[in-house]
């Protein structure tokens, strides 16, 4: 299973002391593969720098350049499907290019995907990619 994850849901389970750190490890452990582009990435970076510190977000990155189950994407055609948050299309791009299944995000702008028809895009909250994933 790959899957693109907004930079949020990782703001929201690297601590070891949130109940969503089990993505995090199951990341880590090669669970599932995680689709990013280096935009996607530049993101990671900044917000994680902003949530926690620069060293947080450094070490997260090269995590990231090193692990095997990360598969760097390069969309080459924006779809531009969500027009209330132009900046979230990345990830919509990414997971398209990607195949991904599921982009995983608790941003509401990526309601917008549930109607439209094509591409076929499938978000999954945090609760519900915890789900999935303790279930594999």
């Amino acid at each position: 299973m790959t899957v693109v994850i907004d930079c949020n849901i990782f703001v929201m389970c690297l601590t070891s002391a949130s109940p969503y750190h089990f993505i995090y490890q199951s990341l880590i452990n090669g669970k599932f593969n995680l689709a990013v582009t280096g935009e996607i990435l530049l993101e990671y970076e900044e917000v994680l720098q902003q949530k926690y510190s620069v060293s947080t977000a450094q070490t997260f990155i090269t995590l990231l350049n090193e692990l095997p189950n990360i598969h760097y994407i390069h969309p080459y055609y924006q779809w531009q499907l969500i027009t209330i948050d132009p900046d979230d299309n990345k990830y919509c791009d990414c997971a398209i290019a990607g195949q991904a299944t599921y982009i995983v995000t608790e941003d509401r702008h990526f309601d917008v995907l549930k109607n439209i028809p094509f591409p076929s895009l499938t978000t999954a909250t945090i609760d519900q990619f915890l789900e999935i994933i303790q279930s594999i």
